[in-house]
């Protein structure tokens, strides 16, 4: 008599089920290919929407599935394509697009009448989530009972829920959004408790070891100084290498925010040795925030250290690269620091999680002074571990001269590294060492950042009067830009919550911040900050991590006395300086939950299934929340297109004066930063066309010019569009 297993090889179901393992494959590859090619998701102009990110969800999680379908990893396959693609669900019920605004879920009726379908998958997950952890809940709860008090749980419920939606003055849609939005953090963290559930036993040993492989021994906590390795070098290489891409193919190689494009202007006329320019005529005419358009000089008011640097990237030609290449020497630095405090463990995966870190990829695409701002605090810091080290006065000198370079990009930062550092240098040194350090710290301090008194001399004739301030005591009145409280404070700007400072809206913009903080450190669908909480309230805080946690405080609480928060432009921007501190306290959070683990379970290897988890939250990000964000926000942000490049060498406005209608932002501001700086030259003039008075100025001011009218995106809706032209100046008047 035949055995069961002959009978089914007889029958030909083995060979029929393998059969399908290649189908799976096949068709996820085919959902792959058919969601780049087709048209249905593409804009106008042939980009790919931010609809594209859910198919390629879907591809990648059937070929997944297919790949792992008759293997042992068959249920850890199936929950990993059910939070992959529920995470690409979530972000597409999200309300984000290039506009200026903090994103939110869409309303519940229009997600009924529109996305129906992503729904109904939601309702799914939820089903498959609860009764898959149905035989988990006394293994939670025991853990939880023995490990965490009553105050911890609550601390940690806090920092889960607040930020989980961004504030909103419409209270009751903000109190809907904030329940459906912990919901689905809520629903995503079972869905990754259950795929490391799954995760064969029998393969914990093989998976611990190919991790150990790269990042080393969890539990060891030997500190390592030493300086970069392979491993360093590779990801500071990725990190530019995805930073340019973005920079090139989303960004379009081109200043999309107001202060971005005054850092150009600031780093053209630094690029050409000079400290102002000579106003145009009609300044009127030509004038955009920023600008101080009532001064017979213009000049950027902002301080000097980014458009320095940034003019060398002028002066060869690629500008839009200095960013990508800082933010791969942050990498490089992060990982220096971390060597220096910590064991090479926690050096590796703070630098992997860096890597992919919406926050920190995005921030190296753009031409904002963050970057830089960040490099320079995390050398200081360098240089500071090492001074403590070694007690050489030299690292000393250089910890304090990063410092004063850093109040020459941001001077608030560079007061809050200041902070942190001043005292670093002398707690838990030697006395010798202690006097030494202090010394050489102050000294490279005041040397490099005094260098901004004859800067500000030149430009505002007083040593102490900072450009920028002069700027907005002049045009917007008294006060309206100073730290601290009071109802002058403000320029009155929409996404400002409400006029003048206070310290109730410093509490609200902090909020706003750490949602900001929550979406965009790591995009994990569970929120970025569950890791980092669980760390602070687990008591197990050393003195190695109090210079990263000082950080935090300080940035927090000196940004709470200015009266805006940075807006949604690429995250809680004004805070940027504890990026890395998080990162970090998220890779103690990961050791300590590895540790808690491993000492509450019979099985040693429960630990891997940490990392493991950790791992594929950063792989879903970097295939759902990249995309998405990249696709659906910063490409066009802010309606800021190339256009007006092509559209000058189609129609060859060389040497004419080119009228701009529109708004001045994004219209005509992405114009104004092909001006020349001498308005003298023979190169194309960029106008804005604001009323008939100033366009019969500018015309007068330039008779000899050949004159284009060009309708900007606020008018059009699509691309930049040659209304008239070519004309006199005579015949433009007389229109």
């Amino acid at each position: 008599m035949a055995s069961p297993t002959s009978l089914r090889d007889s029958s030909g179901w083995i060979p029929l089920r393998r059969a399908l393992q290649p189908v799976l494959v096949l068709l996820g590859l085919g959902v792959v290919v058919w969601s780049v090619v087709d048209a249905r998701f593409r804009d106008t102009q042939g980009f790919l929407t931010p609809q594209v990110g859910l198919a390629f969800s879907i591809g990648l999680a059937l070929m997944v599935l297919g790949a792992a379908l008759f293997t042992r990893w068959k249920k850890f396959a199936f929950w990993f394509t059910l939070t992959l693609i529920g995470q690409a669900v979530a972000l597409q019920l999200i309300d984000a697009g290039p506009l200026l605004h903090y994103q939110h879920y869409k309303p519940l009726d229009r997600l009924l009448s529109d996305s129906p379908l992503l729904l109904l998958f939601l309702g799914v997950q939820s089903v498959f989530v609860i009764v898959g952890l149905g035989s988990h809940w006394q293994a939670i709860g025991g853990w939880l009972n023995r490990r965490w008090q009553l105050w911890q749980l609550l601390v940690l419920a806090l920092i889960f829920v607040i930020p989980a939606a961004a504030f909103s003055r419409d209270v009751s849609f903000y109190l809907v959004e904030l329940v459906f939005a912990v919901l689905v953090q809520v629903l995503n963290l079972g869905n990754v408790i259950l795929l490391v559930w799954a995760i064969p036993a029998e393969s914990l040993i093989g998976v611990q070891q190919k991790i150990e492989m790269v990042l080393g021994t969890a539990n060891d906590e030997t500190t390592e100084p030493g300086g970069l390795d392979r491993f360093a070098i590779c990801a500071a290489l990725w990190v530019m290498l995805l930073t340019a891409a973005l920079a090139y193919f989303i960004y379009d190689r081109i200043p999309h925010i107001p202060d971005e494009v005054i850092y150009l202007f600031h780093a053209r006329y630094f690029a050409n040795g000079l400290l102002t320019i000579p106003a145009p005529p009609v300044p009127q005419a030509f004038s955009i925030y920023l600008i101080p358009f009532a001064a017979a000089q213009w000049y950027s008011p902002f301080p000097p250290g980014w458009p320095a640097v940034l003019a060398l990237g002028v002066k060869l030609g690629v500008s839009w690269l200095v960013n990508p290449i800082l933010a791969g020497l942050a990498v490089a630095l992060t990982y220096l620091l971390c060597r220096e405090l910590y064991s090479r463990y926690t050096a590796r995966l703070a630098v992997l999680l860096l890597c992919v870190s919406p926050w920190f990829i995005f921030m190296g695409m753009n031409w904002m002074s963050h970057t830089l701002t960040l490099s320079l605090a995390l050398l200081a810091m360098v240089a500071m571990a090492r001074a403590r080290r070694t007690g050489k006065f030299w690292w000393a000198l250089l910890s304090g001269g990063t410092v004063g370079a850093v109040s020459l990009v941001r001077p608030l930062d560079g007061l809050a590294v200041g902070i942190v550092l001043g005292p670093w240098a002398i707690l838990g040194s030697e006395r010798q060492s202690q006097f030494r350090n202090l010394i050489g710290f102050g000294l490279g301090a005041l040397l490099i950042g005094g260098l901004i008194l004859p800067y500000n001399d030149a430009l505002t004739g007083n040593p102490v009067t900072i450009p920028l301030e002069a700027y907005y005591e002049t045009y917007f009145g008294h006060n309206s830009n100073a730290l601290g409280f009071g109802p002058e404070r403000g320029l009155g700007w929409q996404i400002d919550a409400f006029p003048g400072h206070s310290p109730f809206e410093a509490v609200l913009n902090s909020i706003l911040n750490l949602f900001s903080v929550n979406i965009e450190l790591f995009g994990w669908s569970i929120g970025s900050l569950v890791l980092v909480t669980l760390f602070l309230v687990s008591g197990t805080l050393r003195k190695n991590i109090m210079p990263l946690i000082a950080l935090i405080v300080v940035v927090i609480a000196l940004y709470g006395l200015y009266w805006f928060n940075g807006g949604p432009d690429f995250g809680a921007r004004y805070w940027y300086l504890i990026l890395v501190p998080l990162v970090v306290l998220t890779v103690k959070g990961i050791q300590f939950l590895q540790s808690s683990l491993a000492a509450s379970s019979t099985n040693s290897l429960a630990a891997t299934r940490v990392i493991v988890a950790v791992l594929a939250l950063c792989l879903m990000s970097l295939v759902n929340f990249f995309p998405w964000r990249a696709l659906d926000k910063y490409h066009h942000y802010l309606n800021m297109l190339p256009d007006m490049a092509a559209l000058a060498h189609e129609y060859n406005f060389q040497n004419s004066l080119v009228l701009i209608r529109g708004e001045s932002h994004p219209d005509y501001a992405a114009a104004w930063i092909y001006n020349p700086l001498d308005y003298r030259d023979d190169g194309t003039i960029y106008a804005w066309d604001r009323d008939a008075e100033l366009r019969r100025q500018i015309l007068n001011a330039f008779p000899a010019r050949t004159i284009w009218f060009v309708d900007g995106p606020t008018i059009t809706h699509s691309g930049y569009r040659v209304g008239a032209g070519p004309l006199s100046a005579r015949e433009a008047l007389t229109r």
